[in-house]
């Protein structure tokens, strides 16, 4: 288990965080008519008590149509038909959205073709007990990938690489997407500024969640390629993280040059330099009470 924010175990501990509450696994689909009955399922096997929000992109291949005779014989499973196919951030951003007013104290970042594995989805939530929030690494100690090639395998640590020198992240998979967050973090993300899809998407929530102040702990899974569908993954995609996070690195460098020369200007003129800046040393409370979950107007 790797702290992400750099805070110490014993430190950690001495925080106070409330009950997690009722739980939503939110998983987009689009075109994800062969995975999408395998992975409900597994998810309702794994944790019995979590609820599901199949988020669809109005996908031609009718995942959507599945989805809601899914939700049709089990009422723990709920449906979002969105318009379009408007990518990955998007989705979860509208996934969250609903959890958040239906009041689900924990919500949940999980893949369709079965990458992310339900069965594991217990280490996250036992880990989310002490944290704000809990990434599933690849990249730490215990974790890794089956059946990808060595290709892919290097973009991604690549990725994960560049994207924390850049940013100055403590994490080792900071483009990973299997996600367990309190929803006291996610209102506190401004969810609303974020505009990134895919793998930075993820770098995007992981970056805010850190400077925020939130203990973000990441722990190992096992990654399994698809086996049945096609990747969503494009050379779009990666374009816009490479860009974003660069844009993101260079902008956050200038702006700690920029706050040094204020403070040193202000400590010439005898004042006190600000203060009060929250660190990643997780100094966030989350003991509000939980809501209760409220999910059975759901289907759209």
């Amino acid at each position: 288990m790797n702290d992400g924010d750099g805070t110490p175990a014993a430190a950690a501990r001495e925080r106070r965080f409330g009950p997690l509450g009722t739980a939503l696994v939110i998983i987009p689909t689009y075109n994800e008519a062969e995975n999408i009955k395998a992975i409900v399922t597994r998810v309702r096997e794994a944790v019995p008590e979590a609820h599901v929000l199949v988020a669809d992109d109005n996908s031609p291949d009718g995942t959507g149509k599945l989805a809601d005779e899914l939700a049709a014989a089990d009422d723990h499973v709920q449906v979002m038909h969105r318009k379009g196919k408007e990518g990955l951030g998007a989705a979860y951003l509208a996934g969250f959205r609903w959890g958040l007013e239906h009041g689900y104290g924990v919500l949940i970042e999980m893949d369709a073709d079965g990458s992310h594995q339900p069965e594991e989805l217990p280490r996250l939530l036992t880990a989310l007990k002490g944290a704000d929030l809990v990434l599933g690494s690849r990249w730490v100690p215990g974790g890794r990938v089956v059946n990808w090639p060595k290709s892919r395998e290097i973009i991604s640590r690549g990725g994960s690489m560049y994207s924390r020198i850049a940013l100055d992240l403590p994490l080792r998979d900071i483009t990973g997407g299997y996600r367990a967050f309190r929803r006291e973090t996610l209102e506190g993300l401004g969810l609303e500024e974020v505009a990134s899809q895919g793998y930075c998407f993820q770098v995007d929530l992981a970056r805010r969640a850190i400077k925020a102040g939130y203990h973000v702990v990441e722990v190992p899974i096992t990654f399994v390629e698809r086996e049945l569908g096609d990747s969503k993954m494009s050379r779009d995609i990666l374009v816009e993280a490479l860009w974003r996070v660069t844009t993101w690195g260079v902008g956050e460098r200038v702006g700690k040059v920029l706050g040094r020369d204020r403070q040193s200007g202000t400590a010439a003129d005898g004042q006190t330099a600000p203060s009060g800046e929250r660190t990643a040393s997780g100094d966030k409370s989350t003991d509000s009470p939980d809501e209760s979950a409220k999910a059975s107007d759901a289907k759209a």
